[in-house]
């Protein structure tokens, strides 16, 4: 706790409580881990070749995969070790994927020494971080950060019917306008959030790897084995891993599958900051209440006061989320000639952008759950702007063939404050017949809502 007070980031500080289920997918530790499963899974996709000589029974493979399977705290402090300052009888190498072989290499046991020379056999760096920030990307997406965006979207869904019929003045240009019900506004959220939501797991499955060597053309397969379809090889391997084979590539996977993804939570995310503000502007107008936390502070200096403060901590971070994959969608998609490493540390930054939006998500989702309907104070104020009965009055009267309905309904109404005795006189006043005119005055605010109510059911 007393270390978390000198984080340098947030994410890692104030709110790390908030972002430890990223912890395995974003954390060097879950890079590390990544990493030796991918290394792993080559040398025993090599050996399943006939052409190479690396023969793996079903125990040598299980006692390679539980490198990283059973990858620990102390593991993890072993590779940095050989990164930065050496270890056993391995030098610095001040770099982090050769770490990661030369763990490998040391973990053998001595009935798999002849597995050393196989290890990033042909391989550059980037055969193994393309795969392996897409596995943790991949699992990042599908273990939290979807289940999250689902649990929103589940309790928008919840909202919308419990309160389908509650009426509730609408505001277009932020002037009163034709009503409609709490849970019709909150199931466009749910279907929006939906929609969005599956773009997201659209472009999750359609992340992509390569295997291709050091400029993508496995120049040094091909020079070790060139009986061997090592096109057919790489394309098997990503597979098997969960992703789709990007066969054209430089030394980098170009990255567009990323992109992608990153335009696809920036989408999100923007329906949900609209919602935010949404939210936020009702509870200003007393539409929403807020269920009190006990103990909680809502103003250091005013008592009574509970602030939207969830809303509000949720719409900063999104905003912020989305200034991070805004920049992360358009940098790695770039890259100089063949290769430069600039986009190793910004690709470090992903985990950076996702727990922004578990952040903004969880806290939404806090929110949702604390905010009760006023349906007193939102009938008062149907009640007291009786002038939007207005656009059915005169629908009604053009119906029955009055050419000048809107203008007759425009000289009450337009910039005045009328009441729905106003109305009254002018319905009483028109050439209609009873029956018409009985429908007019059976118009008031409250039920002015159309179809509010059945729409909840196209969730």
């Amino acid at each position: 706790m007393t270390e978390s007070l000198y984080a340098v980031s947030p994410l890692d500080g104030r709110y790390a409580g908030r972002t430890a289920p990223l912890s395995p997918y974003a954390s060097e530790a879950g890079l590390m881990r990544a990493r030796i499963r991918v290394e792993v899974e080559y040398l025993i996709a090599l050996a399943d070749l006939e052409e190479t000589d690396l023969a793996l029974d079903t125990q040598d493979r299980a006692t390679l995969r539980a490198l990283y399977k059973n990858f620990t705290e102390e593991d993890a402090k072993v590779v940095k070790q050989l990164e930065t300052e050496g270890y056993a009888d391995f030098s610095a190498t001040n770099h982090d994927v050769k770490a990661v072989e030369y763990f490998i290499r040391h973990h053998l046991p001595d009935d798999l020494d002849r597995v050393s020379p196989w290890i990033h056999f042909g391989l550059t760096s980037e055969d193994v971080n393309n795969l392996a920030h897409r596995l943790l990307v991949r699992d990042a997406m599908e273990e939290v950060i979807v289940p999250e965006l689902t649990s929103v979207q589940n309790a928008l869904t919840k909202l919308a019917r419990e309160y389908r019929d509650v009426p509730m003045l609408a505001r277009t240009h932020g002037q009163p306008a034709t009503p409609t019900t709490f849970g019709k506004e909150m199931a466009v959220y749910a279907a929006r959030v939906g929609r969005a939501v599956g773009q997201v797991k659209q472009a999750k499955d359609g992340l992509s790897g390569k295997l291709g060597g050091a400029s993508g053309t496995f120049a040094a397969h091909v020079a070790a084995y060139p009986e061997v379809d090592w096109q057919e090889f790489a394309g098997d391997f990503v597979d098997r891993l969960g992703l789709e084979y990007t066969a054209l590539t430089t030394q980098v996977n170009p990255c567009d599958d990323l992109a992608a993804l990153f335009d696809a939570l920036g989408r999100v995310n923007t329906v949900m900051l609209d919602l935010d503000l949404d939210i936020w502007l009702y509870v200003s107008q007393r539409y929403l209440g807020q269920e009190a936390v006990e103990g909680e502070t809502g103003s250091s200096t005013m008592p009574h006061k509970v602030n939207p403060i969830d809303f509000e901590n949720s719409e900063g971070n999104l905003s912020k989320a989305n200034s991070d994959l805004d920049f992360l969608a358009d940098y790695v998609t770039t890259s100089r000639l063949q290769r430069d490493l600039s986009d190793s540390t910004v690709k470090r930054n992903i985990g950076g952008a996702l727990a922004h939006c578990l952040i903004g998500y969880t806290k939404l989702q806090n929110g949702l759950d604390k905010v009760v309907p006023n349906e007193q104070v939102m009938r008062e104020d149907l009640q007291g702007t009786p002038e939007i009965i207005g656009e059915a009055v005169q629908t009604i009267l053009r119906r029955e063939g009055h050419e000048d309905a809107y203008e007759q309904v425009k000289e009450l109404t337009r910039g005045e404050r009328v009441t729905i005795e106003d109305f009254r006189e002018l319905f009483d006043e028109l050439d209609v017949d009873e029956e018409t005119r009985t429908e007019l005055h059976a118009l008031s605010p409250e039920t002015y809502v159309g179809l509010a109510d059945d729409l909840v059911g196209e969730l």
